[in-house]
């Protein structure tokens, strides 16, 4: 359930932005304060969803509240009310972190668009929150091998720039990763890091998902929705499995790229976007621009950085390091006792046609430790490892 707080001073408006807001949703809890104390104080004691500010408040007035509340709270999403005289300050809050203003009287339709807009962002941050948690403990580039050395130095040498990056490579042999890590060792690693997996969605529905939409461009688009590229503005956006993305939308990544903006479907009109962009294939671009179902001035855009991920049968000194590291993940995910492999084991692992790259060997290190033996033997994978 949405929190939202109105600070207003003016008991009248305030009363109808709540009441405006209520009837917008039942879901909406929304709660009040009567001037910029009192509202920074239900901030610092309460998680709020969004924050509708008036500019003009005595005791403390909206730039103050929203400056404070950046250092309390810098994830809420701050809409500020405006008078007519308070435009120039307005366009100031924008600078200042706030997602957006509006005029009094307020317009219920942008009123609510807006409200609808931050909310959605807001989502969005909780998210990537989650998620760079998960990332910082589940991302991990496990390897001392020359393949997986040089990788890691191209990381470091990109990641801090804002160059475009293609990542190459097999199933299963962490694309996803390397583009994790370019983010969290970039200048825009404390902005979100939103991925798209092309290949999953359908071609008639992946517009709406990178550039969002407006209410009634299609049958099921009961309200304004931003897409994957707003909700990464200031920070990253990563294209998984791009060579299976349509025509039509390639051509308005390409755009994207271009001059740094994007339409909502249904819309004419532009919003510009901050977002680098990273992208991964396991196809063959320049094979698939020869077919005609790849647009090779897009390619030319996004491989500005080649990175090529190798296969794990080339890069087969790794193993042991993956092995141990799989089997401690598995062990403290599965609540179970860690297991040694013996080194016959671990061995005859080594020599394995490893089809499914790094994904593969992680199933198969799960099922040993489920079903081998106190140390996981050499039987123990003739047994269990068998494809």
């Amino acid at each position: 359930m949405p929190k939202i707080l109105v600070i207003e001073d003016e008991s009248a408006i305030r009363r109808v932005l709540v009441k405006i807001l209520v009837e917008e949703s039942d879901t909406y809890d929304v709660q009040e304060a009567e001037d910029g104390l009192s509202g920074i104080e239900a901030i610092k004691k309460d998680d709020f969803d969004l924050v509708l500010c008036d500019i003009k408040m005595p005791k403390m007035d909206g730039v103050e509240v929203l400056e404070a509340a950046k250092k309390i709270k810098p994830e809420t999403p701050f809409i500020m009310i405006s008078g007519h005289g308070d435009l120039d300050t307005a366009v100031n809050t924008m600078r200042l972190g706030a997602f957006d203003y509006i005029s009094k009287p307020p317009d219920l339709n942008r009123l609510l668009t807006t409200v609808r807009n931050a909310l959605d962002r807001k989502e969005l941050v909780v998210e990537n929150k989650i998620l760079k948690k998960k990332v910082s403990k589940n991302y991990e580039m496990i390897g001392d091998s020359n393949e997986i050395g040089t990788i890691k130095e191209m990381i470091e040498k990109v990641a801090p720039t804002d160059a475009r990056v293609l990542i190459t490579g097999s199933n299963g042999t962490g694309k996803e990763l390397v583009a994790h890590w370019l983010h969290q060792k970039s200048n825009r690693s404390s902005a979100p890091f939103i991925e798209v997996n092309c290949a999953a969605i359908p071609s008639e529905l992946i517009e709406s998902e990178l550039f969002g939409h407006v209410k009634g461009a299609f049958t099921s688009a009961v309200k304004d929705r931003a897409g994957k590229f707003e909700t990464a503005n200031k920070g990253t956006i990563f294209l998984d499995e791009i060579g299976d993305m349509s025509l039509s939308a390639q051509a308005k990544v390409l755009r994207a790229l271009q001059e740094n903006k994007i339409s909502r479907v249904g819309s004419d009109k532009d919003i510009k976007v901050d977002v680098r962009v990273l992208a991964a294939t396991n196809k063959d671009l320049k094979k698939e621009i020869e077919e005609g179902k790849f647009r090779e001035d897009l390619y030319h855009r996004l491989a500005v950085i080649l990175i090529k991920v190798p296969a794990l049968n080339e890069r087969r000194d790794d193993i042991p390091l993956l092995i141990e590291h799989f089997s401690t993940k598995i062990a403290s995910e599965q609540g179970i006792a860690q297991k040694n492999f013996s080194k016959k084991a671990i061995e005859l692992l080594k020599g394995y046609d490893w089809t499914g790259n790094v994904r593969e060997l992680r199933n198969v290190v799960e099922r040993l430790i489920i079903l081998g033996g106190k140390e996981v033997s050499e039987e123990d994978v003739k047994l269990f490892a068998s494809k």
